[in-house]
């Protein structure tokens, strides 16, 4: 869809649409988010222009679906796939990959760290994928000096920041506002540094007494992004790792630089999300997203849950869908979704499924609350089909329709159950909803009631 679109900008030094969109340009990605969104071409512009939007839209993506992350538009998830060096392959992933996007995810991330070439799962997975691909170049970078993390040079870095924004990766986390003085401020954590980049640029730092290479070279990672058109995820490298952690003077000092590097990448046009915490009390997640709005000038903001309880291994989707739902409601733009293998292994494909349907709730949740026009028209025609008994439409208005006929289906199999007037839970005789009240009986209850109110003890 967008080769015609992006040969016209051939030949351009800066191709971002934050540069056509604060030359008053909108971009044909512009027009077709603005339909998605149902909202005008000039507010997506204007907020793509102020930084508070982005499309992530690298022109080596030709074959992507626009969408836009930020506070005006929908609530967007994102769901994290990749091979590991102990389990998963290439065929695995993009399974994953499609699974991920028939369930709704808005992005997805490609974190392998193994399982076979890295350029060549990337590759496939961009190709296949009509949805912006994210990636966390240190991972290659590092696996480039065979793991040894003291031999990595800033140049091994832009090489292989240069190399996926080549291949069409329309977002990078760039683990750029840890600095050497941060490292101090994580001593009285129980949990440390989790950020899987974070902890590598930590022990370079550490090893080598030197400022943080993504941090002294983000002016040449500027000019590459520009060129491609890819967006900033400046990484959380300091994010908690519990809820103990949460708020405290290592996360906050490393959103302020975050906040620096966003409007150093706004001097030159180039688009900015910003990453957010991970484990974060209830009481906190306010504060949180309204930190980052205040320190990152309203950047979007991309949380991973947050978790709001640690003691629930396996059911993390749910501890974090919890934060999420907050999160989103109180103006974060997208939410990294968890799976039920949180802290626990590499998910697999009902995995994805899980941790999908609980963000897409949470996010669903979050614009009902922040009263988006139409957010909620899905939920009231699934509860007309509900109280008609129409199961056919629930399922098809379900996000997940597969598992609620299932579900359906388990004590009620046969067709005929489809238009029945109970389900197994009430049966055919205490279902509630089976008492219907016409208009013309209540309005001669209400004449009654008019003439002899009735006593109320």
């Amino acid at each position: 869809m967008r080769t015609e679109w992006i040969a016209k900008r051939s030949g351009q030094s800066n191709v971002s649409q934050m540069h056509y969109a604060r030359q008053g340009v909108i971009t044909e990605e512009m027009h077709y988010v603005a339909k998605r969104e149902n909202l005008p071409a000039e507010l997506i512009r204007a907020e793509v222009a102020r930084g508070r939007m982005i499309i992530p839209a690298n022109i080596n993506h030709p074959n992507l679906e626009p969408m836009a992350i930020g506070i005006a538009s929908k609530c967007k998830v994102n769901a994290n796939i990749g091979a590991s060096p102990n389990s998963s392959n290439m065929a695995e992933e993009v399974d994953k990959l499609k699974l991920a996007v028939k369930y709704g995810a808005d992005t997805v991330m490609d974190l392998s760290t193994g399982g076979g070439n890295l350029d060549e799962i990337r590759t496939t997975i961009i190709k296949a994928s009509t949805v912006p691909i994210g990636t966390v170049p240190i991972y290659q970078a590092l696996e480039s000096v065979h793991g040894k993390m003291e031999n990595l040079t800033a140049n091994d870095f832009l090489h292989i920041i240069d190399k996926h924004a080549q291949q069409g990766v329309d977002y990078q986390t760039i683990h750029a506002g840890i600095l050497i003085e941060h490292l101090p401020l994580v001593r009285d954590r129980l949990t440390g540094i989790v950020s899987r980049g974070g902890g590598i640029l930590a022990r370079w730092m550490l090893h080598h007494h030197k400022q943080n290479p993504l941090y002294t070279h983000f002016n040449d990672i500027i000019e590459i992004f520009k060129k491609y058109d890819v967006s900033f995820s400046l990484g959380d490298s300091l994010r908690p790792g519990c809820t103990h952690d949460a708020s405290d003077d290592a996360q906050l000092a490393e959103l302020k630089t975050l906040g620096q590097l966003t409007r150093k990448a706004w001097e030159h046009d180039v688009q900015v999300m910003v990453e957010g915490p991970g484990h974060v009390p209830m009481d906190q997640i306010e504060f949180n997203v309204k930190k980052q709005m205040e320190e990152c000038s309203e950047a979007p903001f991309y949380v991973l849950g947050p978790l709001v309880t640690d003691i629930a291994p396996g059911y993390d989707h749910i501890t974090s869908a919890i934060g999420a739902a907050m999160a989103g409601w109180y103006g974060t733009a997208m939410l990294c979704y968890v799976t039920p293998k949180e802290h626990l292994g590499l998910p697999n494909a009902e995995d994805v499924r899980n941790g999908l349907i609980a963000y897409k709730i949470a996010a669903h949740a979050a614009d009902i609350a922040r009263g988006r026009p139409g957010a909620r028209d899905r939920d009231d025609e699934l509860s007309k089909a509900r109280y008609n008994f129409d199961w056919n439409r629930q399922f098809e208005l379900s996000l997940d329709p597969e598992r609620a006929k299932e579900y359906h289906d388990e004590t009620l199999p046969a067709d005929i159950y489809k238009t029945a007037e109970f389900c197994s839970m009430c049966g055919p005789k205490f279902c509630p909803m089976q008492t219907k009240v016409d208009a013309d009986a209540l309005t001669e209850l209400e004449k009654f009631l008019a003439k002899e109110p009735v006593a109320l003890s």
